[in-house]
């Protein structure tokens, strides 16, 4: 298959326009193909060849122009169109299509828990052409009737609102202009909750099983929706451009969600079958807020190639956690982002694969190497990137730059450089130089305090190892007791703004030194910070004293970085959480402290000697946490926190450290007690989730066997339950569990998209090492021929679930290395081993440099 390259795709566009595509889609032709008949109104201005393309599993016939052209002229999944005239065009395609198993094309599922099937497109980057013929570029936007048949029983769900005809028969209304990979259509026996809201129809929809748990949370759900969508329209001035807003939650979805015009498509993991923390509610909500921003940037104005993803990307992640917090309950979503996002942009960005935020367009060549900037610096960094710019801009000038911007392109496509000249023209200042500064340079910059007292006063000096200018708040904070507690805390001095680098330097204050100075407080920028030996002794002894969660975050991440660095010994994170996490009141803080402090700390830069005591120390923490929410009522449980009793226990703390204390488990006797009894002492009873997760930990500590996770399965036959069973299944510590799991994963080839992960992350157990050694060198050639076979989705998984992370050691960084050399491997593979590879070297490092 031939991958579109960015100079084919420049030229197809000076030749032709496209101005309307009606495709039918069959669905009721059986489980393994669909029909596909497209017909393609198109205008080539001169004359000339070009193609289109398609990946059939048959391609039954097709016409240009009521001539009939030779199917057997399709090349892999392009077909030529030669000797083209100057003029108006038809292009007729009928085609047999087939069904995906791994989240890319249509993908289609049949529910265990209930034998209904469920079907879903997912086209992008250029999937489209698993579906149906098209000119398959984001600059060759188009008007997009589409039909569908569908077995009668079915609801089906498009960019437009649906209309149902007879026997099955849907018509989708017309769209606006949109790009190719926009397309979208989900179909099978939803179960649908509808409302209106600004005079449009808003829906959302899962599968009939989880009907319960969407009804549960749909006010909340379509709340945030409106609450969103009213605060965007408070913002820009474009109105919202489609005609209906529906959130389809679609099984064994690869993504978080994708932001299908009219029609969002989310993993329905969003919809809670088992409890969860407020936090986690933030998340979904942060997901909800980022794909509507995209109606306007992505949607409404497109990139004109891959290089310009950021500008969907980086956009859409700062305006949803930024409108998150302005318009709904969760205000608390800037702290959330330092914990769980920024951490992501800053080792992106730190591995030799990173690059810029706006990549030269030659580093973009074609759609593979687009698919791998689909990371941590697209999202993470470039939404730091633009909280940046609004510091430095204001927001009313970069609102006026985005609104010009929206109004010059609606419906069409633009580039970077549209997109900053917009901004340019809404302000004196100079945003090109920032842009080159920020979008066109990769690494992270590292800003190092350093104060002087002075007496009377104390100086502030920042030193700057990099190139970008940064304005950030200086915040201090002195000792203080807590009169009614008797407890040590740290309280706001001042807090003032600097720009670096520093115009005068140092910076003089009054008064003597504070006990801690802690640069970028706010965390309006994004840089690697250090403090002076004074603040940071204050912060590893004072952290839960400090007022401010986005400040705690900071810390957190500043201490993280370090001990990736080699600059902390990993036993010092892990004290200082034992330390301070009893103590933490941020959810989304003690939630991704404890998991860096397991999955990195435990899991990779202490040696395997010092796995369990690191553990056993987690374990203690999580008994701590424990006792600190005892007394919760079923109310709490069912409600959550009562905010109306001060210190009244968080359901969502005491769930975030049951389930920490499950994974950290070194024995098996706690976790066994509260499985047969079916709930922890005090709460909370034991759902699914929390079932399968002690199971999985008994399965690593072969605590457990076949008949357990037999018994569970048939207790809990739903989706979730086959990969909650997949992954016990792999963690069993015996060869012929090995044995089964591995064959499974790179030979059978039949499993889905989540059983593959599941089966991946239940294989590789550190406490397993032994019996696992002889598949490290298996995984390369096996992953590299399986990425082939499956294709980019696999890919991915293969890379990010089923890589041997554990094994810490040279020799495992040497099998890997000379793996990187093998021709056959596919981008996506190659990019995730090159990642991978390179956190196993930082490992290694932190392991040898103390």
């Amino acid at each position: 298959m031939s991958v579109l390259t960015r100079n084919e795709a420049q030229t197809r566009a000076q030749l032709l326009d496209v101005d309307r595509y009606a495709v039918g889609l069959d669905l009721t032709t059986g489980e393994e193909t669909f029909g596909s008949r497209t017909v393609i109104r198109f205008t080539a201005h001169t004359a000339g060849d070009t193609f289109f393309e398609i990946k059939p599993e048959t391609l039954r016939s097709l016409s240009l122009d009521g001539q009939p052209l030779d199917p057997e002229r399709l090349d892999g999944n392009r077909y030529p169109l030669d000797r083209l005239t100057p003029g108006p065009h038809e292009l007729t395609v009928d085609a047999t299509m087939r069904y995906s198993r791994t989240g890319e094309g249509m993908h289609r599922f049949t529910d265990p828990a209930d034998g209904e099937t469920y079907v879903y497109t997912q086209l992008f980057l250029d999937d489209v052409q698993r579906v149906f013929a098209a000119f398959d570029q984001p600059d060759l936007k188009s008007v997009f009737d589409i039909t569908v048949t569908a077995p009668p029983a079915w609801t089906v769900l498009g960019n437009g609102t649906a209309t149902q005809g007879a026997e099955g028969h849907w018509t989708i209304a017309p769209t606006p202009p949109i790009s190719t990979y926009l397309v979208a259509v989900a179909a099978g026996p939803w179960h649908s909750v509808t409302t209106t809201h600004a005079g449009l129809p808003f829906g959302i929809h899962c599968r009939r099983s989880l009907a319960p748990h969407l009804d549960a949370d749909a006010d909340e759900i379509l709340g945030i929706t409106r609450d969103c969508y009213d605060r965007f329209h408070e913002k820009f001035d474009e109105p919202y451009p489609f005609d209906s807003y529906d959130q389809a939650f679609v099984p064994e979805f690869n993504a978080g969600a994708m932001e299908n015009p009219g029609l969002v498509t989310f993993r329905d993991e969003y919809i809670y079958r088992s409890a969860v923390t407020d936090t986690e509610r933030q998340s979904r909500a942060t997901t909800i807020a980022h794909e509507m921003a995209h109606m306007w940037f992505g949607d409404l104005v497109t990139l004109t190639w891959w290089d310009d993803i950021w500008l969907n990307e980086s956009f859409a992640e700062y305006m949803g956690y930024q409108t998150l917090t302005e318009a709904t309950r969760f205000t608390g979503t800037w702290t959330d982002f330092g914990v769980a996002r920024k951490g992501w942009g800053y080792d992106a960005d730190q591995r030799p694969s990173t690059h810029p935020v706006a990549p030269d367009p030659e580093a973009v060549p074609d759609t593979a190497s687009a698919l791998l900037n689909f990371d941590g610096i697209s999202y993470a960094k470039g939404a730091s990137a633009l909280r940046q710019l609004v510091t430095w801009l204001g927001e009313k000038d970069f609102l006026a730059g985005i609104n010009a911007h929206f109004a010059r392109h609606k419906f069409a496509n633009a580039t970077l450089a549209d997109f900053i000249d917009n901004l340019a023209g809404a302000t004196d200042r100079d945003v090109h130089t920032w842009a080159a500064a920020w979008l066109r340079t990769t690494g992270a910059d590292t800003l190092t305090a350093h104060v002087e007292n002075t007496g009377h006063s104390w100086n502030l000096t920042v030193d700057r190892a990099g190139n970008r200018p940064h304005r950030i708040a200086v915040g201090t904070y002195d000792h203080s007791l807590d009169t009614q507690t008797g407890t040590e805390q740290l309280i706001l001095r001042d807090r003032f703004e600097l720009d670096v680098p520093q115009q005068d330097t140092p910076t003089t204050q009054p008064g003597a030194r504070p006990d801690l100075v802690v640069l970028n407080d706010n965390d309006l920028t994004y840089a690697k910070v250090r403090l002076d030996p004074d603040s940071w002794n204050t912060a590893l002894t004072h952290l839960s004293g400090i007022p401010d969660a986005l400040t705690r975050a900071l810390i957190w991440n500043t201490a993280r970085d370090m001990v990736r660095d080699g600059e902390l010994h990993p036993t010092v994170h892990l004290t200082a959480a034992r330390t301070h996490l009893p103590y933490e009141t941020d959810l989304a803080l003690v939630h991704g402290v404890l998991e860096f402090a397991s999955t990195h700390i435990a899991g990779r830069y202490l040696p395997p000697e010092d796995r369990h005591t690191a553990l056993t120390t987690l374990t203690s923490l999580c008994r701590d946490l424990l006792r600190r929410t005892e007394g919760l009522t079923p109310k709490d449980w069912e409600h959550g926190r009562d905010t109306t009793r001060p210190g009244s226990p968080d359901p969502g703390l005491r769930l975030t450290a049951v389930r920490h204390f499950i994974d950290a488990a070194t024995q098996p006797d706690t976790i066994q007690d509260w499985l047969a009894e079916g709930t922890v002492p005090g709460g909370p009873e034991l759902d699914p989730e929390l079932r399968w997760r002690i199971l999985t930990r008994l399965a690593v500590l072969g605590a457990t066997d076949e008949t357990a996770i037999a018994r569970e399965l048939d207790s809990d036959p739903s989706a979730t339950g086959q990969e909650g069973a997949a992954r016990c299944r792999a963690a069993l510590p015996t060869p012929e569990a090995k044995a089964a799991a591995w064959h499974a994963m790179f030979s059978d080839d039949t499993l889905s998209n989540y059983l593959f992960t599941a089966t991946a992350q239940g294989f590789w157990q550190p406490e397993q090492h032994a019996l696992t050694r002889d598949y490290i060198a298996r995984y390369y050639p096996d992953a590299t021929a399986l990425a082939t076979r499956r294709g980019p989705a696999i890919a991915e998984a293969a890379g990010r679930h089923a890589f041997p992370a554990h094994a810490v050691d040279t020799h495992s960084l040497q099998l890997g290395t000379d793996a990187l050399n093998d021709p056959a491997l596919t981008p996506a593979l190659r990019r995730k081993l090159t990642d991978q590879l390179d956190d196993l070297r930082r490992a290694l490092a932190v392991r040898n440099a103390h």
